[in-house]
Formats: C-alpha cells, sequence, structure tokens
C-alpha cells in the first residue's frame, strides 16, 4: 500500500487535558480520517508539525528582508518514515502466567499502516549540527534532512529531550550556512518577528508578526501540572507567543529577530482547526542554547531541581494563605533532601526572583532553573511572613545529587558463542526503550534453542533491567540453575519473552 503524499490539514493528534492536541504532521493512509472536535474554552494547542499564513499589516518602510536573507539557508526539512510492522510471528503464544506477569498486551503485535512524517530544523553548526523538535522526529525509523539548496541527507539522532520538546540531528555534511544564537531574554513583547519553516511541505516560507507574550506555559508537553494545581520542576515550558502564522510543517522551524538571530524554536499553534488561528509558540533560545550543549557534551540533558512544588498565586489564593502579595510563586512543598530544603526554604514561602530575574508565574521560575545544571548555586528571593529573604540554592538532580552524568559508550561482547551490540539512540527512541543489548549469530549459539532472532534487544532478565551488551554476560553469569526468562523487543516494536534453561 502506498501511502498519499499530500493531505492538507491533516495531522495526526492525541488529545492531552484541557483540549490539548498533540498533531506531529504524520501523513496516514486514509484519505478521509475522522475527527472529533472538543468543545473547550479555550483554543486547542497543536504541535505544528505541518497547518495558511495570514498577512500582518507592517509600518511603512519596515521589512524582513535582511532576516529572511540571513535565515532561510539554514532552514531545512525534516523528513521521517515510521515502518510497517512485519507479519511475522517471533514469539509463541503467551501463557497465562507469563501474561500475568509481564502484563496484558505482552508479545502481542499491534497493526499499523505505513507513515510519514514532515517538520523542519535549523541548522546551528556548519559541521552538520541541526535542531528539531522532539515531536518531529520521535519513534521515526528514518529521518531525511533536505537543505535549502535541495541536497538531501539522512540524519542521525544525537540525543532528544522530551521534557523541552527538543532533539539534536547529525548529518555528514560541512560548510553548511548556520543562524547565530540571539538572546532570547532580550526579547520584548510588541517586538517583530519571523517564523521560518516547511508548512504543508511549501519548503523555505517565511511569515512575520510580533512578540505577543512570554512565558507561556500551554500544557502541551508531558503534563507537570498536578491536580491540586501545584506544579513540579520536571517538564519545561515558558514559550514565546507570537502571531506570526505557524502551521503544520513549521515545528523544529526558526524564530527569528530582525537581524536574523534565532530567539526560538517554532513549536506549536493554538487552533480549533488543526490550522493557524492567530497564536503560536516558540521554545526560547536560552533553553535550546543549553539542552544542545548537555546533548553535546553529555549526551542527556542535564536536569536541575530546585525541588519544591509551587503553585502561582491570585486574589483569592493569596486571601486564603493570607499573603501579602501577588508577585511571585507559592512553596507549597519542600521535596526532602532537595536544594530547597538544603538551603532552609519552606512550605508557604513565596518565590520573587532567580539570580534577580523576577518571578511572577510557575513558567518563569522553570525557566530560569532549566537554564542549569545540577551542582549550579542560584541565589532566590522569597517572602516569609511579610518580609523578604534570600537564599543560596544548590541546585541537584532527580536523584538528590549535585553529580552530572554522561552517557557512556557501550561496547559489544562475545558471550555463550552469540555477539551483543548497544543500541543506538535513534533506536531507543524508535521504540521506546532506555538501553539494552542486541543479539546477532544465533544459530552459532547457545541460544539458537530458545526461538530468538538475530536482532532482537534484550531489554530484561528476569527482574534486572538490560542497559547495555556488559549486563547479559552479568546477569546471566549469576544464575547457577532453573530457568531465566529474557525479555526484550525487535526492531519492527513486537515485544517477546524466551526461556532459557540455566544447569
Amino acid at each position: 500500500m502506498k501511502t498519499k503524499q499530500f493531505i492538507v490539514g491533516l495531522t495526526l493528534s492525541a488529545l492531552l487535558g484541557g483540549g490539548v492536541a498533540v498533531g506531529s504532521y504524520k501523513l496516514l493512509e486514509d484519505n478521509n480520517p475522522e475527527t472529533t472536535q472538543e468543545q473547550v474554552e479555550y483554543p486547542k494547542v497543536r504541535y505544528t508539525s505541518e497547518m495558511r499564513s495570514s498577512t500582518n499589516a507592517v509600518p511603512e518602510g519596515l521589512n524582513f528582508i535582511k532576516a529572511a536573507q540571513v535565515s532561510t539557508p539554514a532552514v531545512v526539512h525534516v523528513m521521517t518514515e515510521y515502518s510497517v510492522r512485519s507479519s511475522e510471528n517471533y514469539s509463541s503464544p503467551m501463557d497465562p502466567f507469563l501474561r500475568e506477569f509481564f502484563g496484558d498486551g505482552f508479545g502481542e503485535r499491534v497493526p499499523r499502516g505505513p507513515q510519514m512524517g514532515s517538520g523542519s530544523g535549523v541548522i546551528i553548526a556548519s559541521n552538520g549540527y541541526i535542531v528539531t523538535n522532539n515531536h518531529v522526529i520521535d519513534r521515526a525509523d528514518k529521518i531525511e534532512v533536505v537543505l535549502d539548496d535541495k541536497r538531501k541527507f539522512e540524519a542521525t539522532l544525537v540525543g532528544s529531550d522530551p521534557n523541552t520538546d527538543l532533539a539534536l540531528l547529525k548529518i555528514n555534511a560541512d560548510k553548511l550556512p548556520v543562524i547565530r544564537y540571539g538572546n532570547s531574554d532580550e526579547l520584548q513583547v510588541g517586538e517583530w518577528v519571523l517564523a521560518v519553516g516547511n508548512p504543508m511541505n511549501l519548503t523555505s516560507t517565511v511569515t512575520a508578526g510580533i512578540v505577543s507574550a512570554k512565558g507561556r506555559n500551554i500544557n502541551i508537553l508531558s503534563t507537570n501540572q498536578r491536580s491540586n494545581g501545584q506544579t513540579a520542576d520536571m517538564t519545561i515550558e515558558s514559550f514565546i507567543q507570537t502571531d506570526a502564522a505557524v502551521n503544520p510543517g513549521n515545528s523544529g522551524g526558526a524564530l527569528v529577530n530582525l537581524n536574523g538571530d534565532l530567539v526560538g524554536i517554532n513549536t506549536a499553534i493554538a487552533s480549533q482547526t488543526g490550522s493557524f488561528a492567530g497564536y503560536s509558540f516558540a521554545v526560547p533560545s536560552a533553553i535550546v542554547s543549553k539542552v544542545v550543549d548537555d546533548l553535546l557534551k553529555f549526551g542527556e540533558v542535564q536536569r536541575a531541581l530546585l525541588g519544591a512544588n509551587i503553585q502561582e498565586i491570585d486574589a483569592a489564593f493569596a486571601k486564603e494563605k493570607g499573603l501579602k502579595t501577588l508577585n511571585g510563586v507559592y512553596v507549597a512543598r519542600v521535596t526532602e533532601n532537595s536544594g530547597a530544603q538544603d538551603a532552609g526554604l519552606k512550605e508557604g514561602d513565596v518565590i520573587t526572583a532567580i539570580n534577580g530575574v523576577a518571578i511572577s508565574k510557575s513558567s518563569q521560575l522553570l525557566e530560569q532553573i532549566a537554564r542549569y545544571r545540577p551542582g549550579d548555586k542560584v541565589k532566590v528571593a522569597y517572602m516569609r511572613d511579610g518580609k523578604e529573604r534570600t537564599a543560596n540554592v544548590t541546585l541537584k538532580n532527580m536523584n538528590s545529587s549535585t553529580e552530572l552524568t554522561k552517557r557512556a559508550t557501550a561496547k559489544a561482547i562475545t558471550f555463550d558463542g552469540a555477539t551483543f551490540e548497544p543500541v543506538s539512540k535513534q533506536e531507543m527512541n524508535k521504540l521506546g526503550i532506555d538501553g539494552g543489548a542486541k543479539i546477532t549469530g544465533v544459530r552459532s549459539s547457545k541460544f539458537r534453542d530458545t526461538g530468538m532472532k538475530d536482532g532482537f534487544i534484550i531489554t530484561r532478565i528476569d527482574k534486572y533491567p538490560v542497559n547495555e551488551p556488559g549486563d547479559v554476560q552479568k546477569h546471566l553469569k549469576n544464575f547457577e540453575g532453573g530457568v531465566v526468562y529474557i525479555e526484550g523487543v525487535y526492531p519492527d516494536g513486537l515485544k517477546a519473552y524466551y526461556p532459557i534453561g540455566k544447569g
């Protein structure tokens, strides 16, 4: 079956809480997909991976020629492919006991038709590093990049960060045009900006608008909002809101100022229809540069946490809690062994600034903290009992540690006659796994009688996770007798298990 090459306005959407729709523009087989529109109070928010441009009136004499000339050559078209799962069945029927042990659906295959996706990306280094949105490339089998000069390259995934919806790609090319980072902190509401991308497969499209607001939290990423209104500092949403026309296919494209400097990565729109309706949102360049730097240096993002659940303040909440200010965010809970607790912050404090930057809502606090790594210190201004105070907080990671983590480069090993290879970051992203060991040479090994096929990725041996090839040897050597259950997944997404007798 052939995938339709172009269907106007079609997005693959998943509805989230509060009428949020995630549309990562994947062209599907179905010519007439049924869509359900929820009636919500606020416009739906959609990722902008493919959605007509509007015309904005500009003052006489103002033009965007320079910015367009500088930025357009460095914005690329990102195309993704999602393969069909094969019909071959690698696993035997699920034993009822093992179904209960491993969970419903384990070993079953979910049919999926051929899919394609489209988005944009920004060249940030002349040797082929490209920034895009995580949702543009999420779980893709293949990623291709088409440059402004029409050259096409296959891209590899260097790393991704779902918490900021950013991903870093690499192509084998040199002397490429790049966009220089701008300072998103200096952006002013009302300032002119340009959105550059590939909406609806229309390459090298430039639209103009103004900055409508900053620090917007639209709850489109993995939710960081608790049912009681409190926010935990995990996902980072502090978008630049503009009225530049952004449509599906613009995701991952550039938001630039009048100098052509990168001030944001276009990510989402607010819309009831799936097409641009007046609002678009971009990840600030201050966050983009930090995430990219982490991915290049460490292979993963170094997420620093303040260690507090926070809540925004309105007049009713201030009256309820007896607060003397509406500025800042309320500390609803302090995490044990966190930097906030170590610095003496307590429930009921009102944080008003981070390193001198005023804080009036949770998204602003999260954006400021997202710029730092575990071990960094920040100066927190807060109010307690109506008095202004400050604290120097040493930020920590999720494990209440100040250590930085670096993704180790796993090596292939040979064990019991089979070869076990590390799993690439792109394959991990596609399959939704954090690691594993891919087996080859099964026929000439002690694993040949299990029914296991070459290419199977082992993710667990009994209760032990397998993150790299060395874990296979370590865990299997510990078993002296009995039956060992090996769990994993094939490259086409089929999960399977295999019992191996040891003795």
